[in-house]
């Protein structure tokens, strides 16, 4: 079933809801499977291997890159692919009002297009750590981090919908380098972060920017060298290790191909002409 992420995002971001449970299931072919679904909703993380469930009659592929959602007591079926092991958590919740449990999205089960996102399994995975710890902290850090998984994986869903807008696309990713150009960036991990191949990327900044991602982030990072040249009295190599570039020599040898003068000299010369 096809699921409006905005509306699903809306309908978690107006009702009241928490977790019941976080299980990690490990299963290997012949492994009986339950007829249905538990008493409560549930997101299934799928994060190794391959295997089919039907929700109802509806069937969904679970393999890593989505995330299918099912409905309390549903009928449930399984088919497995071959002789591969499959590998997934999955995380129950509870609407917490009557009336609007009712009208929720809880009833239905659908499937959620994440692709790829390192930052998704961290979460799940530290969800399922701090859930099985016990105290008062685990459980409040349990209901903040289920939220922090939703809203990755709304997100993931939303990019991915997006990237076939090459404008919006260029627009996320420049925002980001604005956001956090001070961190071990690169190509490669740009591209993973908004799920999209590397080609696509360099396509978007080339059409809109004028130049790659990579020129595209080291310009920035110069522009903000400048700015900690003038209003700061650090030293050069640590600003370049502020901007995000380790290698002050590296630093200087691109300020100066940039700018025509290096870093000592571009804050000498505004010091000598503040005006």
């Amino acid at each position: 079933m096809k699921i409006d992420v905005d509306q699903l995002a809306k309908h978690f971001a107006h009702i009241p809801f928490q977790v019941e449970g976080v299980y990690r299931y490990a299963r290997d072919p012949g492994v009986p499977h339950a007829d249905y679904t538990d008493s409560y909703p549930g997101f299934v993380f799928p994060l190794t291997g391959k295997v089919q469930f039907q929700f109802n009659g509806t069937p969904y592929i679970l393999s890593p890159g989505k995330v299918v959602h099912g409905g309390a007591k549903m009928s449930l079926a399984q088919k497995m692919f071959g002789k591969t092991n499959w590998e997934y958590i999955l995380v129950q919740y509870r609407i917490c009002n009557a009336e609007l449990e009712a009208s929720s999205f809880s009833h239905q089960h659908f499937e959620l297009a994440t692709g790829h996102s390192p930052r998704l399994i961290e979460l799940i995975m530290r969800l399922w750590h701090v859930y099985n710890q016990r105290g008062g902290i685990s459980m409040f850090q349990t209901e903040m981090l289920f939220r922090d998984v939703l809203n990755e994986a709304l997100l993931c869903v939303a990019n991915r919908q997006n990237s076939y807008e090459p404008h919006a696309l260029f627009e996320r990713v420049a925002q980001y380098i604005h956001e956090h150009y001070y961190q071990s960036l690169t190509i490669a991990s740009l591209a993973e972060q908004h799920n999209v191949n590397r080609n696509r990327l360099s396509y978007v900044f080339r059409r809109y920017a004028g130049m790659g991602p990579a020129e595209y982030l080291l310009k920035y990072r110069i522009n903000m060298a400048q700015e900690m040249l003038v209003t700061s009295e650090l030293p050069v190599q640590q600003i370049a290790q502020t901007v995000g570039i380790a290698d002050p020599f590296y630093f200087s040898r691109v300020f100066k191909k940039q700018l025509g003068i290096s870093p000592t000299e571009y804050r000498e010369q505004f010091i000598n002409n503040p005006c």
